[in-house]
């Protein structure tokens, strides 16, 4: 019963991610399941999702991790390598789930590197930002407060690279904005598709469905172009 709610909450997070909790459990109500609040509050967490108003939050800040100020308000973004971005996702399988952080250029939209895991730990998001910095380096790099992207592990790479830190103020919903809609993107386009039988059937589906992202899927926002075509432009 509770992978099965877990993949209702799924659903509704990823359709409406400003949901806090007591509307997140008159949804899933609505559905056909006759739950309280606090039990949706409690998969949540299990999930890796904290329903906090307005933007359900992955990963949680640590006391003591440096904090840095968020860059981005009235920056126009008008070339690639100018701001890169990243974040946490909970992706679903039949039995179970794992998580996916990603690395992706503002501008272009295009998907620099991505990992997955089984656990919240840092180090899959540092070999993401590794990953990513094989192939440039961002003038500002954006996450959002939580303890993997504020460890010293991944802002010191950052720092190493010269590169400036900017963090989401708590809370904010839109801060991370074209990460978000990448999210939902996969999850329609791809996850809630194929929906994966286990962590290597994800790592080489989204695999796939990355290669296609970034090469032959076109954005009426990038003027029907690819990401790959913008970024290497």
């Amino acid at each position: 019963m509770n992978l099965e709610l877990m993949r209702v909450l799924d659903l509704v997070y990823t359709e409406m991610p400003y949901y806090g909790i007591r509307r997140m459990t008159a949804e899933v109500r609505v559905r056909g399941y006759l739950v309280n609040h606090k039990r949706i509050a409690r998969l949540l967490r299990h999930m890796g999702l904290s329903a906090i108003y307005p933007k359900p939050h992955l990963s949680k800040s640590v006391l003591g991790h440096k904090i840095y100020p968020y860059l981005l308000k009235g920056l126009k973004i008008e070339r690639p390598n100018q701001v890169w971005s990243t974040d946490i996702t909970y992706i679903r399988l039949r039995h179970g789930f794992v998580y996916l952080v990603a690395v992706m250029d503002w501008y272009s939209r295009y998907v620099l590197s991505w990992e997955l895991s089984v656990t919240m730990e840092t180090a899959f998001c540092v070999s993401a930002l590794e990953w990513a910095l094989r192939q440039g380096s961002p003038e500002i790099f954006n996450s959002d407060q939580g303890s993997q992207f504020t460890s010293s592990e991944f802002t010191g790479k950052l720092e190493g690279h010269g590169i400036r830190i900017s963090m989401d103020g708590r809370g904010r919903a839109y801060d991370n904005i074209f990460i978000e809609r990448l999210w939902r993107t996969v999850k329609y386009e791809d996850v809630y598709l194929k929906n994966y039988e286990s962590v290597s059937d994800a790592q080489s589906g989204l695999s796939e469905y990355f290669t296609l992202y970034n090469n032959r899927r076109r954005h009426q926002s990038l003027g029907y172009r690819t990401p790959q075509e913008v970024y290497f432009n």
